[in-house]
């Protein structure tokens, strides 16, 4: 332990089929907060549906976490690809913004694998801002399933959620709580 002295901000991501990828990173953005630590989250998807982090936040903590939800809801919900993709820009917009600026010690960018795979915004650019732009201590953390495996390359951090065993497949819908 003596020798890991190095500090820089992280890449993390979080991927995989299992649950508990944003949870996850809400958990990062908590401790941001709890250590009176200013970040932000940018909800690329997650949308029309009301959650419980975005809540607590918002309610309690605006002064110190900025909360942003610019998508319209999960990609099966919507059918018009050229509303997704103006609002994946708009979300990609202003996570840059925020990155950008130094004063956030983390910005999340909560589902952003899900509108870089559908081609929502282009990975490349992505990948050339975090290498070139991101400020050298801001941790950025980005989710979603199906992690482009460019991202990961870059990543400092990765973590793949495997999936074991879930309850919709037994018919029971998501609840309150647990999944939001």
């Amino acid at each position: 332990m003596s020798t890991k002295t190095d500090e820089k901000g992280l890449v993390i991501v979080h991927t995989g089929k299992g649950k508990g990828k944003s949870s996850a990173a809400f958990g990062m953005i908590f401790r941001c907060i709890a250590h009176q630590l200013p970040c932000a989250v940018v909800q690329f998807i997650k949308g029309g549906m009301d959650t419980g982090e975005r809540n607590l936040v918002t309610a309690h903590f605006g002064d110190i976490c900025q909360f942003h939800t610019m998508g319209e809801g999960f990609t099966w919900e919507t059918q018009d690809r050229e509303r997704d993709i103006a609002a994946a820009t708009a979300a990609w917009e202003k996570a840059k913004e925020l990155i950008r600026d130094e004063r956030y010690h983390m910005v999340l960018l909560d589902e952003i694998n899900i509108a870089l795979r559908y081609g929502y915004i282009p990975l490349d650019e992505v990948i050339a801002f975090l290498e070139t732009e991101k400020p050298e201590m801001t941790h950025v953390v980005l989710t979603g399933r199906n992690a482009a495996d460019e991202l990961i390359e870059i990543a400092d951090l990765v973590t793949e959620m495997a999936l074991v065993k879930h309850p919709f497949r037994s018919g029971i819908k998501a609840q309150i709580g647990v999944e939001f």
